[in-house]
């Protein structure tokens, strides 16, 4: 083949390329609408890894795969850029105020979103059941300081899916106005969970303690006071934020400090389950009998599934009694996952599947 020819070929090749690639733009944009609906973030890096492992295994010349992995990478960062572009109308609730570590992972999550800051847990839950938003991000349980009950009560009581859990670690900083320093200092505002995770420090210094909504709105308070005495425990982002100085890093007790956030959607597509989702939320209530806590749980064990996390609530209404929150490894849209549910229905009063999701991703850096 002469060169002429050769380019007359890669013209065609081309020509066929570009049909394609306008095809998998369409796709990407349907994609894009999906993951609004059900508040997924845009990038999704093991699905990128499995998608070259798998691709790679069609190119026949071995010579070329290392620039077909290139090739499929700069096409993957122009599909992320443009649901970029299709999602910046993406709106996502977050309880607290700019600052809040809430507010923070959010923007880690969906870093193209418009994030919209509530007074309240409930009132970032409700702003999705009314459409005020398309997704919130709320915090469910601290790796220290234990499960955040009235999240979770929300979970239970509430519609919304469970479309992904996240974990971001959690670097508490004594933080105060300009011109202080440690010496200063007699008394700390935060969220309440941040003061236990820092429970030990504060003790050392003899701090007074005082309980604020999060550690945002502790910051800006202490910005506002202007005293020379008061600090805030919080992240260095919001004293960033807030004009306030740093006056002692990563005082927290446990240097694992991890805040696990979920994400709530209108979207029912994820509670069905998916193949890519290898992790699903259980609920339930059960009937007032001997052992059958003991029994919904054989069953889970029985079909292959792991129970990661269990933990119980008391009942609002109900005095003594209880609800479970489960998390559960395996795919519940297996055969073996309906089976599981037929026979866990049995065991229950009230059995609801808040939603599956991906395991242990991190959104630390």
């Amino acid at each position: 083949m002469d060169l002429q020819e050769a380019r007359k070929v890669i013209e065609e090749i081309d020509k066929n390329m570009a049909a394609l690639f306008e095809k998998r733009m369409n796709t990407v944009t349907d994609v894009a609408k999906y993951k609004i609906e059900n508040g997924l973030p845009v990038l999704d890096a093991k699905r990128e890894e499995r998608l070259l492992e798998k691709n790679e295994a069609y190119i026949e010349n071995p010579e070329f795969i290392p620039y077909y992995k290139d090739f499929l990478n700069s096409l993957m960062r122009v599909s992320k850029n443009y649901q970029n572009v299709l999602m910046e109308g993406l709106r996502v609730a977050y309880s607290g105020v700019e600052g809040a570590f809430a507010n923070i992972a959010a923007g880690k999550i969906f870093p193209n979103a418009v994030l919209v800051p509530y007074g309240s847990f409930d009132a970032a839950y409700k702003a999705v059941v009314n459409h005020e938003a398309e997704a919130c991000v709320l915090p469910i349980e601290n790796s220290y300081a234990g499960e955040v009950g009235q999240v979770t009560d929300l979970l239970f009581e509430g519609d919304l899916t469970v479309s992904g859990i996240y974990d971001l670690k959690v670097n508490q900083n004594l933080v105060a106005i300009k011109g202080s320093n440690i010496n200063n200092i007699k008394k700390v505002i935060s969220h309440p969970q941040a003061l236990m995770q820092c429970e030990n420090y504060i003790h050392d210094h003899k701090f007074v303690m005082e309980n604020e909504v999060n550690t945002a709105v502790a910051a800006k308070k202490v910005s506002e006071l202007k005293d020379l005495t008061v600090a805030a425990i919080a992240s260095k982002e919001t004293a960033d934020l807030y004009d306030l100085e740093v006056l002692e890093s990563n005082i927290n007790k446990s240097s694992t400090n991890t805040t696990k956030f979920v994400v709530l959607t209108n979207g029912q597509g994820k509670s069905g389950g998916s193949d890519d989702y290898s992790a699903f939320i259980l609920m339930f209530t059960l009937k007032n009998a001997a052992g059958t806590l003991s029994k919904a749980l054989n069953i889970i064990g029985e079909f292959g599934y792991n129970i990661r996390v269990i933990r119980s609530r008391p009942l609002r209404d109900l005095n003594w009694q209880y609800y479970f929150y489960l998390e559960v490894e395996g795919k519940i849209s297996s055969k073996e996952g309906r089976d599981m549910l037929a026979e866990l229905n049995k065991k229950c009063d009230r059995l609801k599947v808040l939603g599956t999701y991906k395991p242990d991703i991190s959104i630390l850096n």
